[in-house]
């Protein structure tokens, strides 16, 4: 694409993080197309419209619908806004017709933290503890490693979130927050410690933003410059494997992929919703030149190999 179009708008979340991710974006967007011009929309989705009910029951209501994603669709297909910007974790796994995943920005770090107001480590942490977290996923891997805690919901923004953990008199003790969001609104020292995987496995495509299109040659290739092909690759496998299981970002699935030297290296794990049970599974995958198809071939295989396993049962 030699001769973009002067404007291009994208449309985002109104929250500081949405717009600092969205602003990422741009920054791409600018380096490989210096002379267009880039305005920025803010939409408000039901999930930010809503803030009193679990995410789990909004997402089950909505029919499968990206309670955070869905009115940012609507708006790219109305051709209000060109582009929109999303942390991939909340994208459902199934593409909206008329839309693609024109984009993946390179990773950042995928893991999982506890902010704990004493500054306990998850180890540290009293029994019958209260946890905040909005994610089954991490409330269900959580209980595994401490069935004692309580797990309550907890909504709202980053900020709202850090503000009720570290209240004096708050209803949490800790709660649990992606690494990369907190990375990227320069707040990850508020965090009294940074999960490993092998305790937290994340949510497929966490700590990857997207930037979603109208599935049209021109948009396509405005994104192809910004992709970053290994994560886009890791992602696909990753959401392919939740997908596999018949499950969306509600469910207590977790994965991930990184590439090197030409494999893929997939993890997935499933978790029973009380921590009871957790299974994982692995995989080293042979993929050349990043290829989509084959990340979606390995995500399903993983995802079959647990079934076979018993996957289903434990969900």
């Amino acid at each position: 694409m030699t001769n973009p179009q002067s404007l291009i708008r994208i449309g985002t979340r109104g929250s500081a993080l949405a717009l600092r991710q969205t602003e990422l974006v741009a920054e791409a967007l600018r380096a490989a197309w210096p002379d267009v011009q880039i305005v920025t929309q803010i939409i408000t989705t039901i999930g930010d419209q809503i803030t009193t009910i679990p995410l789990p029951e909004m997402a089950r209501s909505s029919g499968g619908e990206g309670v955070f994603t869905s009115g940012l669709e609507k708006a790219l297909l109305r051709g209000e806004i060109d582009l929109a910007v999303h942390s991939l974790k909340d994208l459902p796994t199934q593409p909206t017709s008329g839309t693609t995943l024109g984009a993946v920005l390179e990773r950042g770090n995928p893991a999982d933290v506890l902010i704990s107001r004493a500054g306990d480590t998850v180890a540290q942490l009293p029994t019958g503890a209260v946890v905040g977290t909005s994610s089954r996923r991490r409330a269900a891997q959580l209980l595994h490693q401490r069935p004692d805690l309580k797990i309550i919901d907890i909504r709202g923004n980053i900020d709202t979130r850090i503000n009720k953990a570290l209240a004096p008199d708050g209803d949490y003790d800790a709660i649990l927050l992606a690494a990369a969001g907190l990375e990227r609104l320069n707040r990850l020292s508020v965090a009294s410690e940074i999960l490993p995987l092998e305790v937290m496995l994340p949510a497929p495509g966490q700590a990857a933003l997207a930037v979603q299109c109208r599935d049209e040659d021109q948009w396509r290739d405005l994104l192809s410059p910004i992709n970053h092909a290994a994560t886009y690759a890791a992602v696909t496998a990753e959401r392919a494997f939740l997908r596999g299981l018949g499950g969306g970002c509600a469910m207590p699935v977790a994965a991930f992929g990184i590439i090197e030297n030409g494999d893929l290296h997939l993890r997935g794990r499933v978790i029973a919703l009380d921590g009871s049970r957790q299974m994982d599974v692995s995989g080293i995958y042979p993929i050349s030149d990043n290829s989509i198809s084959a990340a979606e071939g390995t995500g399903l295989a993983l995802a079959q190999t647990s079934i076979n396993q018993g996957a289903l049962e434990v969900l």
